[in-house]
């Protein structure tokens, strides 16, 4: 039993350090093709027309920034159209009909498309708005998106070649520096934005259009098959159908739209868990379809890693609860010789995704110099990033898991709090933040409650590998302790001081009303 034991703890390991080595190669990629700039063909002599699509839901607190911002692209008026698709049930729907009149009194073309029926989410909105225009350019922002003025001054002119089919841009991030929160996600879309998003298009393999800040030709959303809503991940759908037709998409890391990330530890979990499980559907989706195609061998095997990925959560989870049972054999079965067996797994697994998001950072310090005081700065990060991810694994494991079993879910778009600070805000500005967004997500449910269960379990590994001396063991060990009570007692902590001060402020108001 007890070699049985380490035997599956160690492939665990093994199954982990192919995703850590998939990092390793990704890099190489990166390397090998990032020098590799891509122009346009030539530049259009008449600037085609281009339709801009907001979809929006419920956004009341960032709508008119949205929709201010987007008429201050650099475009004829003549040539631009612009829809607000809105399928909000507040009064959202009021502020954006009302700057939609503003602006069309201004000489915009702008056209407000209000839906009662929220059939397909994002994606019934967008294949909505899609059969209003007769553009033949589609761009897409989100409501916490705020393009630059040229934005579509540098994007359009790739479409002078035939076979492009979607143009899509660098994230960047408004409110980088609001929190450690924010610091490690920034981080984390840094290395899927900048590394994988460049290795992927320069090397021939497919990547995907990310929902937002990306320019369509029309065509090729035809021909891929429209906006589809049986998954919830719809722009990454849409993205392997329509490659799969044979048009071609291009990446732009040059080229960056600034958005805000969430700001609260429960946005955030339920935005990696849409992603997580849409990603997930969308594998079972085309897995088979990719796999008999006629596309290279390399095409069908990063396909597999990219749509795939989020499997490693569930083997985080089994490593999760094995890893002290391990560790328990090992000292008293006599095999703790077998420990120095960590340190190649660890290289690949852990030490590579240090590697991966450093290098990430110093490119994109390389290109905003002003992002931080010096290079050692996002190494201090690193360790939290891992963390991060590791507390994530409960969380999306759920996500993988309902995907697996065609579990239906609505699409649950991530709240926005028009939140601008470029530095730490402090504590009690935080809280009043989150207090006047009546969208704010609070709520302890089974997954923080599971997390902080093993929290506890991995503290109490580290106080066995403590006691026993068993110290190469404990870095390893705290990142699952800290990823674990990081996510659970945020959600936890978060939920109560809102419940609470929530009381409060009915309290007050009751008083002052008698």
């Amino acid at each position: 039993m007890k070699l049985f034991i380490l035997i599956f703890y160690g492939l665990l390991l093994l199954l982990l350090s192919i995703f850590g080595a998939h990092r390793y190669y990704t890099l190489y990629l990166f390397l090998k093709y990032a020098k590799k700039k891509i122009y346009p063909e030539t530049m259009f002599k008449a600037l085609p027309k281009v339709t801009v699509q907001l979809p929006i839901f419920n956004e009341q607190y960032v709508v008119e920034r949205l929709i201010n911002t987007i008429t201050q692209l650099n475009y004829p008026k003549k040539k631009l159209e612009i829809q607000v698709l809105d399928d909000s049930t507040d009064e959202t729907s009021i502020i954006a009909e009302r700057i939609c009149k503003l602006k069309h009194k201004e000489g915009y073309n702008i056209k407000y498309i209000h839906r009662t029926d929220r059939t397909g989410f994002k994606a019934g909105a967008l294949e909505n708005g899609l059969k209003l225009t007769d553009s033949e350019f589609i761009a897409v922002f989100d409501a916490d998106f705020l393009p630059n003025p040229d934005f579509l001054q540098k994007t359009i002119h790739y479409f002078t070649n035939p076979e492009i089919g979607m143009v899509q841009t660098r994230w960047d991030h408004i409110n980088r520096h609001y929190s450690l929160l924010t610091e490690c996600q920034s981080i984390l879309l840094d290395g899927h934005f900048m590394i994988e998003h460049t290795a992927r298009n320069r090397s021939g393999r497919f990547f995907n259009f990310n929902g937002t800040a990306g320019i369509w030709r029309k065509q090729a959303i035809i021909d891929g098959g429209g906006w589809q809503h049986d998954t919830i991940t719809e722009d990454l759908d849409l993205s392997y159908r329509s490659q799969m037709k044979g048009w071609k998409f291009l990446y732009l890391p040059d080229v960056t739209v600034p958005a805000e990330l969430p700001i609260e530890i429960a946005a955030f979990k339920a935005q990696q868990f849409r992603w997580a499980k849409g990603s997930i559907q969308v594998f079972k989706k085309l897995y088979k379809t990719i796999f008999q195609s006629q596309l290279p061998l390399k095409v069908k095997l990063e396909s597999f890693m990219h749509l795939g990925a989020n499997f490693a959560y569930l083997l985080m989870v089994f490593l999760t609860l094995l890893m002290p049972v391990a560790l328990w054999v090992r000292y008293y079965g006599g095999f703790k010789k077998i420990a120095y067996l960590d340190i190649p797994i660890f290289l690949l697994a852990t030490l590579s995704v240090m590697i991966f998001y450093y290098f990430t950072e110093l490119i994109v310090l390389y290109h905003n110099k002003n992002l931080y005081d010096s290079k050692i700065k996002p190494l201090l990060y690193l360790p939290m990033v891992l963390s991060l991810g590791i507390g994530l694994s409960i969380n999306n494991s759920k996500a993988v898991i309902e995907a697996l079993l065609d579990k239906k879910s609505d699409f649950n778009r991530t709240p926005k709090y028009n939140v601008v600070a470029l530095n730490r805000i402090n504590a009690i500005d935080h809280v009043k933040t989150l207090l006047k967004n009546k969208y704010s997500l609070h709520s302890i449910n089974i997954v923080s409650i599971i997390e902080f269960m093993l929290g506890v379990y991995m503290t109490l590994a580290v106080y066995f590998a403590f006691e026993k001396h068993l110290y190469i063991s404990i870095p390893l060990i705290m990142l699952f302790q800290v990823g674990y009570l990081y996510t659970s007692l945020f959600t936890i902590i978060n939920s109560i001081t809102h419940q609470v001060l929530m009381y409060i402020s009915i309290f007050r108001r009751s008083l002052a009303n008698e």
